[in-house]
């Protein structure tokens, strides 16, 4: 392993749903492929349609995933955390990425190159079982923003994706739950793939019924089930 990939990130890296199959020594020799990039908040990882020749893992931080339009509209797709994987499409098939990285914070990576990974999956098939299951549920995951960008109205695309971040990013205060990461009504908006006004006037509504308040950037929700019953009580976030 070598000295820059410390104990730490093996623990890490031990819950990723990718990588928790490994045994330690298989993730041993997969940390002896790595190397370790530090990312500024803003700092660019990697942009829609760079060649798709290594592979991250965030250590610490957190990684937004977007996607631009040919008019400069941006829409963010995904946020990943600490421990999660991101660029392993292109990396797999050997081809153009299929969206951009970007850190939100402060973020440390592993990265490991395909020219490396490819031979480690070679050896290891245990773990290819695994790449085709965790790229089934990224296929669903895509299916999902789909059916919501056609089937659900403005609001109820802002209740979902305010569950999801609740789930993935809240964090107890008192009256509610924070959602740790700043959100401006612009972020939401590239989120939904909406206008900033229509976001603007479903976070008014939600403010003043009392389901969430602003803290600074920060949203707090007060009202988890009023987002459940806009939403919908057979949806599943």
């Amino acid at each position: 392993m070598q000295a820059d990939v410390e104990s730490a990130h093996f623990e890490i890296l031990s819950k990723n749903q990718l990588l928790s199959r490994l045994t330690p020594q298989e993730m041993d020799e997969l940390l002896s492929l790595a190397t370790i990039e530090h990312f500024d908040p803003g700092d660019v990882i990697f942009h829609k349609g760079d060649p798709g020749d290594r592979l991250y893992a965030i250590l610490n931080g957190r990684v937004g995933i977007n996607t631009v339009s040919r008019e400069g509209k941006e829409i963010i797709l995904n946020i990943l955390d600490r421990g999660e994987v991101l660029g392993e499409i292109a990396v797999l098939d050997g081809k153009r990425r299929t969206a951009g990285a970007v850190a939100i914070q402060p973020t440390k990576l592993v990265r490991i190159g395909r020219a490396e990974f490819l031979p480690f999956l070679e050896r290891h098939p245990r773990l290819c079982i695994r790449v085709i299951e965790v790229l089934c549920e990224r296929l669903r995951w895509t299916s999902d923003i789909i059916e919501d960008t056609i089937f659900l109205d403005i609001p109820r695309r802002l209740a979902k994706r305010l569950l999801t971040l609740i789930e993935r990013q809240g964090q107890p205060v008192e009256g509610g739950l924070k959602i740790d990461m700043k959100l401006s009504q612009e972020d939401l908006g590239n989120m939904l793939g909406a206008t900033r006004e229509s976001v603007n006037k479903g976070i008014g509504s939600l403010q003043q019924q009392g389901v969430i308040s602003y803290e600074g950037a920060y949203i707090i929700v007060h009202d988890i089930d009023a987002l459940r019953r806009l939403l919908g009580k057979d949806e599943v976030v």
